[in-house]
């Protein structure tokens, strides 16, 4: 299932600017010696928790920026809060990370790289083959609907992986 790419004009200024915020969140991870992926949720009434991956730095298998974020927003955040917010990340979510998306009961996602797109540039992390499963199909299984938009074409979104891959 192949999902339209969205320009950046085709979001509303607020969540573009969180979206940038997000790839620049996964720069910093890339520039720390992390995978470079980064996330933020933002809330009804505009606060922001922010996440990046620890893959590396946090020796940390599961240390998505998105699971990072749904474990920290959890403890900062009343249920109520979480049922109102927004994630915006660089990347679209993995699987795990999509089924902790949902289990926390966040309601809306917001990314600029696809999965796919993501494995024409890296067909496995450290010799793991990546997940062929979008968010999409995960969410889709779930008993209840995610709001998921995305991807959104943000230069910027690509270039933080561009030769990141070739490292490991």
């Amino acid at each position: 299932m192949t999902v339209p790419t969205l320009a950046p004009s085709d979001l509303a200024p607020a969540d573009l600017a969180h979206l940038e915020r997000a790839v620049a969140l996964a720069a910093a991870a890339r520039d720390r010696g992390d995978h470079p992926f980064g996330a933020l949720l933002v809330t009804a009434d505009g606060r922001a928790i922010e996440a990046m991956n620890t893959v590396n730095t946090g020796h940390d298998p599961i240390g998505h920026a998105e699971t990072n974020l749904v474990r920290d927003s959890g403890q900062q955040l009343e249920r109520d809060e979480l049922a109102a917010s927004t994630l915006y990340t660089s990347t679209e979510p993995c699987a795990m990370c999509t089924g902790a998306i949902y289990w926390a009961d966040i309601p809306r996602v917001v990314f600029a790289l696809s999965e796919e797109a993501l494995r024409d540039l890296v067909d496995a992390q450290e010799g793991v083959p990546t997940l062929a499963l979008p968010s999409r199909e995960v969410f889709a299984r779930g008993g209840r609907v995610v709001e998921v938009v995305g991807p959104v074409a943000l230069p910027g979104a690509t270039a933080v992986h561009e030769g990141y891959w070739d490292e490991d």
